[in-house]
């Protein structure tokens, strides 16, 4: 079990402990969390979905009508949390005490989430959670800004996309499995690509492709296909980085 918890931001680790890290990064909708969990899986290492712990918070936001906003009471709701990642193979996350798993899949808290990470407080306070996981092993850590801010020497960055139109039917039929049915292709198009501009666009660790990583598409690929391919590329990442996975 990971329990994070609130620590002062003075005790966080520098980025420059860390290299033994793949750094997946890509846009919303691009199966970073499928692949990414079932590429940790293949490789037996420690999985970090980065993007659940927004959505987390993101869920915590709309519960308690928490402003989007930097404030004192933010700060101090930061600092009361009890949040718990991977507490065990059912519960992803835990928030207070409520199994939060299936509860930030649900499409108004993605969206809820891109408007929450752009808070510097919020990303502090992920960011020193996400180092402190990495401290002891080898991790696979997918997100948006993984590679270029988080984790800058990962010895192995990946940018995993496909195109807005693809991810929007991969996102519609996730949600049609989940059963909500309220939701339409173009609708759910139009949020992928209001999601990539405020994600590109936020001041604070934009999304971007780092400069030494490698770009996969998906949008011809099987899931099964893509993950084959990610395991390769760490595999011949670690060979040259002398990495025993």
């Amino acid at each position: 079990m990971l329990d994070l918890r609130f620590h002062d931001a003075g005790s966080a680790l520098s980025h420059k402990q860390f290299d033994h890290v793949v750094a997946i990064d890509g846009p919303s909708g691009a199966g970073k969390s499928t692949m990414t969990s079932a590429l940790a899986n293949e490789l037996g290492l420690l999985y970090i979905d980065t993007g659940a712990m927004y959505r987390a918070l993101a869920y915590y936001f709309d519960k308690t009508n928490l402003a989007i906003e930097e404030s004192p009471e933010l700060l101090a709701n930061l600092k009361n949390l009890n949040f718990i990642y991977g507490k065990d193979e059912h519960c992803l996350i835990e928030l207070n005490g409520e199994d939060l798993t299936e509860k930030i899949r649900e499409n108004q808290i993605s969206i809820l989430a891109s408007k929450v990470s752009r808070l510097p407080s919020v990303r502090e306070y992920l960011l020193d959670y996400q180092r402190s996981l990495v401290a002891k092993n080898i991790c696979v850590v997918e997100g948006r800004d993984i590679g270029t801010v988080v984790f800058p020497n990962a010895f192995c960055k990946i940018f995993l996309t496909a195109s807005p139109e693809v991810r929007a039917k991969r996102r519609l039929e996730q949600l049609q499995k989940g059963g909500q049915d309220n939701v339409d292709l173009d609708g759910i198009l139009e949020e992928v690509i209001q999601r990539d501009k405020r994600d590109q666009e936020r001041e604070i660790s934009p999304l971007k492709k780092a400069t030494d990583a490698i770009e996969v598409n998906t949008d011809q690929m099987t899931s099964d296909q893509a993950i084959k391919k990610l395991a390769e590329l760490v595999s011949e990442a670690a060979k040259k980085a002398n990495i025993e996975l």
